[in-house]
């Protein structure tokens, strides 16, 4: 079990990352929650007992509270926690009391809620994705097979259906509904031809965007003074109900080994991928995924290339790699440093 001083860190985390991701509000309350969470409520009792690790890198239990919290609010559940929350303004002792009466009134909810890990599928990454693609597609000149670890609801395996403007560098359909515009730093990524010939993905817990609770536990980890990303994502789903991209439920890396990865085809590059999923795999999977990988990339050749476009978070808390390795040779380049939303992008290109 997780000492108190390891969850109240947690929480400490949460505040810094409200502040530097955007949210305000998410900040305030880790501040909330450091000052008057206790074992007096089933739900704090949870929290403060939490049996696993409770960070950044772990299970994500601030995240998971404010989530459930913010699924009362979406779902209409709590007049009084939604007449609290944004966009209305009210003071710290009225919004405790908001949360303190949500934690009894939907104790059952809450707890439900605590046992899943949170799932965002922030669309906005698929603008570091992109340029990865079209890197990918620059280099080598074939279809692009997709296989994409973690992929929750699967929106952003359908990333060639949204609009963006990289710097200037335009690309996808001016009408999609998801348009996305980081601020770009650097040269443009490369202009080249994709098709994408096949597309899967694998999550442990798949979301269905045909599932109005699916839609509404996606939107729920949102942050609640974020309406852009509530109202993107919303987008997203649009597209989703439409296009619906297939995301088997599974351990994805047996699915990579087992199913994805066991043949590579000729004629086209196996493109692995993955953003802010990696991380939360223990030590010992991590490094199972490594071998799954690598023993692939060692079969790859010319003509049956292997990929892997990865965003993931490293030793700088406050942005993300992406990077990109290509067998046979198994070159590996980091492409840029982005923004874990997507927000910005500072981008190197495979010869930065």
């Amino acid at each position: 079990m997780a000492s108190e001083d390891e969850i109240r860190q947690a929480f400490r985390e949460q505040v810094v990352a409200g502040q530097t991701l955007g949210s305000p509000f998410t900040s305030r309350l880790g501040r909330l929650m450091l000052a008057h969470l206790d074992r007096s409520t089933a739900v704090g009792r949870r929290v403060l007992s939490w049996e696993g690790d409770p960070g950044t890198r772990g299970d994500l239990v601030p995240t998971r509270l404010a989530g459930a919290l913010h699924a009362l609010v979406i779902d209409g559940k709590d007049d009084r926690l939604k007449a609290a929350y944004p966009p209305n303004a009210v003071d710290d002792d009225t919004l405790w009391t908001a949360i303190r009466s949500a934690f009894e009134a939907h104790e059952a909810f809450i707890l439900e809620r605590l046992n899943f890990a949170p799932q965002t599928n922030e669309v906005r990454r698929s603008s570091g994705l992109l340029a990865g693609f079209l890197t990918v597609a620059d280099l080598i000149g074939k279809p692009l097979i997709l296989s994409e670890f973690g992929a929750s609801m699967g929106l952003n395996l359908n990333w060639d259906r949204y609009r963006y403007d990289l710097g200037g560098f335009l690309w996808g359909d001016p009408s999609s509904p998801v348009q996305l515009k980081p601020d770009w730093q650097g040269l443009p990524p490369p202009r080249a031809e994709i098709t994408v010939q096949d597309r899967a993905g694998c999550d442990l817990n798949p979301l269905d965007p045909h599932s109005p609770e699916d839609r509404s536990r996606l939107l729920s980890y949102l942050w609640a003074d974020q309406a852009d990303r509530v109202a993107r994502t919303r987008a997203a789903l649009e597209i989703a109900g439409r296009h619906t991209a297939f995301v088997e439920k599974g351990d994805a890396l047996a699915w990579l080994r087992d199913r994805r990865l066991k043949v590579l085809q000729p004629g086209t590059v196996h493109v692995v991928y993955h953003s802010i999923a990696w991380q939360y795999l223990p030590p010992e999977a991590r490094a199972l995924g490594e071998t799954i990988i690598a023993e692939a990339g060692s079969r790859a050749t010319e003509d049956a290339p292997l990929a892997r476009l990865q965003m993931e978070m490293d030793d700088d808390p406050e942005s993300a790699a992406l990077s990109l390795q290509i067998w046979p040779t198994g070159e590996t380049r980091e492409l840029a440093r982005i923004d874990p939303h997507g927000r910005w992008v500072k981008w190197k290109g495979w010869q930065g």
